[in-house]
């Protein structure tokens, strides 16, 4: 059974160039990212008690997320580069949530595969970035290490989908939002940030 996806459009080069031009603005934005996927996990877990099937999961993929934020916060000290004050608005993320569902089911089965998506985005782009930095070998390291976990990640989502929805029903949505990702991404101004 497929747990991962591929996602329909790739990453423009800019984007990377982008990213490599302020990695310090990268670095900010992408310890933001870590904060609030920490924080998704959890609320799934406040707006879901009764899954029972998936808690667990969800709980230790807040504290890996937590722990993501816990590295990318160090690289960030060493470099003597702050968090910013106030967690600014993603509009990849806004774009996203448009297409939940209101109702609570499919609002569920929504939450979970675009959760899986957020995820391998961010897999594609941690490899990007981790390609990008041949002259900072430890920061190299960090990206691919978050690489693989974010990787990780996006087949844990589809996996807890899989738990409460028909197959064919889990991969026909998922493929209808991984389209619309697509498209959002392909819209998205290059910027310095993760999304």
């Amino acid at each position: 059974m497929k747990l991962s996806l591929e996602l329909t459009v790739a990453t423009k080069p800019e984007w990377v160039h982008a990213v490599m031009a302020d990695l310090p603005s990268f670095l900010q934005d992408h310890a933001d990212c870590e904060r609030k996927a920490s924080a998704l996990a959890m609320s799934l877990v406040a707006k879901y008690p009764d899954r029972l099937e998936i808690i667990p999961e969800l709980i230790a993929t807040g504290v890996e997320e937590l722990e993501h934020f816990q590295q990318v916060y160090e690289v960030m000290r060493q470099r003597g580069i702050p968090l910013v004050k106030e967690i600014s608005k993603d509009p990849y993320i806004t774009a996203l949530m448009k297409l939940l569902h209101s109702d609570l089911i499919r609002r569920f089965l929504d939450r979970l595969l675009l959760a899986s998506i957020i995820e391998c985005r961010g897999a594609e782009r941690f490899r990007l970035v981790s390609e990008a930095l041949d002259d900072d070998k430890g920061l190299k390291e960090v990206y691919h290490d978050l690489w693989v976990s974010e990787a990780r990640h996006g087949h844990i989502f589809v996996g807890m989908a899989l738990e409460y929805f028909e197959k064919d029903r889990v991969y026909s949505r998922l493929t209808e939002l991984n389209e619309d990702e697509g498209r959002i991404v392909d819209g998205l101004e290059l910027r310095a940030a993760l999304h």
